[in-house]
């Protein structure tokens, strides 16, 4: 099985579960999980979360992320783009500084209210399935935080701009809503997802890519392993007497000075245990997120060539980048 995560460009006519079931049968296994949806239309960035990387769905859905959008003037649809059925269309009366002004506008906290056709729940039904069925229910608007919006492009109607934002933000949204603020009405023609956190479309790779690095024994490389997706987390590495407490998954005591709020934990053999929070008025570090199995502790000669390879990770440059606890 393998752990961590894979840079996924997810094409157009997909969906994020399309994606996690072609996967799920090229990589022959079934603990696959992607972090964040992506509509059907829209491409770019789905980083896939692999084995034990499936702990880090939730981590990465809460990531910024960057979006390249065209904005459509002058048509309002009800979806909020081009795939929807047009409501109205509007002449494009605006000038350039007004437009920059507008979207301009829209940088910083903001609160939105997210569109009927969305994979969001009321009354336990998704809100297009209430769309399809000609119902219109109130949406609670839901703070969003728009980091930066340029404007890469501009040749009315259409205005190509990238997006930096929070988590749960709809940019179909926020292209229907510049359309109404500039009272000419708007919609979102194309969508491409350039980055989530630190990963950059780029480095990302199609599904044809995937399966030929896999039949090629080659695909390793291109997997992040978990440790790695906390680089700004300091190491630890314990002392033998502390590793039947990691193994069993219990908080680790913690003497002398802090290196950090967040730590990465490791096995005194190297392996990588997970991520832990500082307690200080308990003098421990608590685990927030485990990422061994206890099979990763077995003698090796009570391990399988299949179970050793699914070791998490092995560290050992700990000794030189890490502290070691004693």
């Amino acid at each position: 099985m393998i752990n961590g995560v894979l840079n996924v460009y997810k094409e157009k006519g997909y969906t994020s579960h399309d994606v996690v079931a072609k996967l799920r049968g090229i990589l022959k296994q079934k603990k696959i999980g992607h972090t964040g949806t992506l509509d059907p239309e829209a491409q770019g960035v789905l980083p896939v979360c692999l084995g034990r990387g499936t702990k880090l769905c939730g981590m990465l859905t809460d990531k910024r992320k960057t979006y390249r959008a065209v904005l459509h003037l002058g048509i309002e649809t009800d979806t909020q783009d081009m795939t929807g059925e047009v409501i109205s269309r509007c002449p494009v009366e605006v000038t350039r500084e007004e437009v920059e002004d507008c979207i301009r506008s829209f940088v910083g906290d903001q609160m939105q209210v997210p569109p009927m056709y969305s994979a969001l729940k009321v009354g336990g039904k998704k809100l297009y399935e209430l769309a399809r069925e000609g119902k219109q229910v109130d949406r609670k608007p839901r703070p969003v935080t728009f980091y930066e919006i340029k404007i890469l492009s501009m040749a009315l109607p259409l205005v190509t701009i990238e997006v930096t934002c929070s988590k749960g933000t709809y940019i179909r949204t926020l292209c229907h809503d510049i359309g109404e603020k500039l009272g000419c009405k708007g919609c979102m023609e194309s969508l491409l997802r350039t980055r989530v956190d630190r990963f950059l479309i780029e480095d990302s790779l199609k599904l044809s890519q995937i399966e030929k690095l896999a039949a090629k024994g080659c695909l390793e490389e291109h997997i992040l392993l978990p440790d790695q997706m906390f680089p700004d987390c300091p190491k630890i590495r314990a002392g033998r007497k502390f590793d039947k407490m990691l193994e069993n998954g219990n908080p680790l005591p913690w003497k002398g000075a802090v290196p950090g709020d967040r730590v990465r934990v490791y096995h005194s053999s190297g392996i990588f245990i997970g991520v832990y929070q500082w307690q200080k008025e308990r003098g421990q570090y608590r685990p927030e997120a485990i990422f061994s199995s206890p099979q990763d502790f077995l003698p090796l000669s009570k391990l399988s060539q299949k179970s050793s390879e699914n070791q998490i990770r092995i560290a050992p440059d700990l000794p030189e980048t890490g502290k070691e606890q004693t």
